[in-house]
């Protein structure tokens, strides 16, 4: 499969949001990631609903849906109806990862399943014949602009196996610390979506970047 690129909105400048969105998608960007946080399952708060609603008229890529929150499934339709391509929840987030899952699955999106740093990919594996993409937080979840921690690119290799064991055509995306350096290595390990956000906003050429990260 192509390698893909999905833009972080919280990269990038709040107040000319439509503006930064064009400019990400003449960039080439494949996705626009669009991150929600409750201040509880995370520390920060983000963006949510009201927002995705009023920019979701300037989106003409897949949107995809990052939820970083507590009980999820009350939130999962919304997003859905909101226009989300697809839709990841974090493994810990919620004790009930299957009924989550179908819930997506009956709206019609992608599932993802997002693991933190420390959580170990093993835990995942029950659900690997029910979901779209797994997503390795190559950060602790809550902040923009982190860095990578180099520790997690073990788990992206055993994502990868998981992955090619499964004989599924299941997407593995990284986020957290994405650059030039760190995408070729998270690359090297089966990563085959980007996630970034520091990295593209601010750079020169957001085309060039764009190329960069995909390899």
């Amino acid at each position: 499969m192509r390698n893909l690129v999905s833009v972080s909105l919280l990269a990038s400048d709040f107040s000319n949001l439509s503006d930064e969105i064009k400019r990400a998608e003449g960039a080439g960007v494949d996705w626009i990631h669009y991150d929600v946080m409750d201040g509880l399952f995370v520390r920060n708060i983000s963006f949510g609903e009201p927002v995705l609603k009023s920019i979701s008229k300037s989106i003409s890529i897949p949107i995809d849906v990052h939820l970083m929150i507590t009980d999820p499934i009350r939130y999962v339709e919304n997003y859905a109806m909101l226009g989300a391509a697809g839709i990841t929840i974090h493994y810990e987030s919620t004790p009930d990862v299957q009924s989550v899952i179908n819930k997506i699955r009956s709206l019609g999106c992608k599932v993802g399943l997002a693991v933190k740093p420390t959580t170990p990919i093993s835990y995942i594996k029950s659900y690997i014949s029910q979901i779209d993409m797994i997503l390795v937080m190559t950060v602790e979840p809550g902040f923009g602009g982190q860095v990578f921690l180099s520790e997690t690119l073990d788990k992206i290799s055993e994502a990868r196996e998981l992955i090619s064991s499964s004989n599924r055509d299941i997407r593995l995306q990284v986020d957290g610390g994405i650059n030039a350096q760190t995408g070729e290595l998270v690359r090297s390990h089966g990563a085959d979506v980007l996630v970034s956000g520091s990295y593209l906003f601010s750079a020169e050429d957001m085309n060039k970047a764009v190329e960069i990260l995909r390899g």
